[in-house]
């Protein structure tokens, strides 16, 4: 990393270069979504031999996540997060193509490990760069991958009306895929390898305290998995919980259990993303004024208490209601995780992502299947009751989003780049 200050034009451009990664990383999950009925007719799966394919998808992201997102700290996020973006694109295309179950699950496998490679390093680089900006944009780049999934899946499900095939679509939006990766590579920050020593004549570090870092990187890679990462991945496995359940189990309730019709039954998870959305496009705002941790506990049961009324209430605009609140409070809380994560060792950032938001996944996975199992026994209404305390589980471990060093001070100011920022930080 440059030791000079970056001006200003390339914090911008470096800003924008992240979020058009974040936005690719959504789009392309979006697209690949709204075809998989179309690839599962196409092949004439059942529905168990499909979850077997959509589960070769999740153990390839989460292999990515846990071994190759790794790669950030060797070889700094940017040369992790461009070629990565590039191979998203391409490997959104043979699903398409494949001929038979053992292909489309070795294509999907490989599809979701660059997927999960691709959310650590830009996870990673969103740190570096804000640490550049110095003050709180996480929240941004992630309202960008919301906005990228919406595009998506809007964008496959037009051309699938249209009768377009799912060939033609993936190769359309993989060629869109590779046109921004291309522009975030070229725009991207500058960066090298954290935890290279500077060579001879590119300048000393800045300070003792950066001395004593670089000096215990080695005992830093042995003891990654720390209990603070593991709360804070815990933190995000509660939360994520609910967005998957959100995902999979609103319209169902919806329709099923409140006797709604398919069209307000689609409200429910389309009120969760738009609120979502919002939140996270005012969430760094809130960050800087309220500070992570309060913002995080007031977000959790904002979103806690809006679902658990909507349960008790039981009527279909209670039910969009809570889960637009359900959204709303969720989606300011996996951006301060993360960030939380990759500013306890900015050296180590893709070690603790790949931990954090790994477990963060686990939470987002398993979640929808423990509230289906726990319906069959309880009914669907009482099993969302655990999402949504789980939710309010993250407020009382905000804690664990203070650094060591506490909490930064809130900053009133959220859209401009500070005027002098040591291009090391972050």
């Amino acid at each position: 990393m440059s030791t000079e200050p970056y001006d200003r034009r390339t914090l911008l451009r470096a800003r924008t270069a992240t979020s058009v990664m974040f936005l690719l990383f959504g789009a392309a999950l979006g697209v690949w979504t709204s075809r998989i009925p179309d690839v599962k007719n196409r092949l004439d799966l059942g529905d168990g031999l499909l979850s077997v394919a959509l589960l070769a998808f999740s153990a390839g992201a989460i292999v990515g996540m846990l071994v190759l997102g790794r790669l950030a700290d060797r070889l700094g996020s940017t040369k992790v997060m461009v070629p990565t973006a590039v191979l998203e694109g391409l490997l959104l295309i043979p699903p398409a193509y494949v001929d038979s179950l053992a292909a489309l699950i070795v294509a999907l496998f490989l599809f979701g490990l660059t997927h999960g490679t691709l959310n650590i390093a830009m996870n990673a680089n969103a740190i570096h760069v804000q640490g550049a900006w110095g003050r709180p944009i996480m929240s941004s780049f992630h309202a960008v991958y919301s906005i990228g999934g919406f595009l998506g899946s809007v964008t496959g499900g037009l051309l699938a009306r249209h009768h377009v095939g799912t060939g033609a679509t993936f190769v359309s939006v993989g060629a869109g895929v590779l046109v921004l990766a291309c522009w975030g590579a070229l725009w991207a920050l500058p960066e090298t390898a954290p935890d290279r020593a500077p060579s001879a004549g590119t300048g000393a570090p800045r300070d003792a305290a950066e001395s004593t870092a670089t000096a215990k990187a080695p005992a830093a890679r042995t003891s990654i998995v720390s209990f603070d990462l593991v709360l804070l991945g815990t933190l995000a496995m509660c939360a994520l919980v609910g967005e998957g359940t959100a995902a999979d189990w609103s319209a169902v309730y919806m329709r099923d259990s409140l006797g709604s019709s398919a069209g307000t039954a689609a409200g429910a998870f389309a009120a969760f993303s738009i609120l979502m959305t919002v939140g996270r496009l005012v969430g760094d705002r809130l960050a800087a004024r309220l500070g992570p941790v309060r913002l995080v506990r007031v977000s959790s049961v904002f979103a806690s208490a809006g679902m658990l009324v909507a349960l008790l209430v039981g009527h279909p605009v209670a039910g969009i209601i809570g889960f637009a609140c359900l959204g709303a409070g969720m989606s300011c809380i996996a951006p301060q995780v993360y960030s939380a994560a990759g500013q306890r060792d900015p050296a180590r950032a893709g070690a603790a992502l790949s931990l954090v938001v790994s477990l963060g996944y686990t939470g987002f996975l398993v979640g929808p299947v423990v509230v289906g199992a726990m319906s069959t026994v309880t009914g669907l209404p009482t099993a969302l009751g655990v999402p949504t305390l789980l939710v309010l589980c993250v407020a009382l471990g905000a804690s664990a989003l203070r650094g060591p060093r506490g909490a930064a001070a809130p900053d009133q100011s959220t859209d401009r780049p500070r005027d002098r920022v040591d291009g090391e930080q972050g």
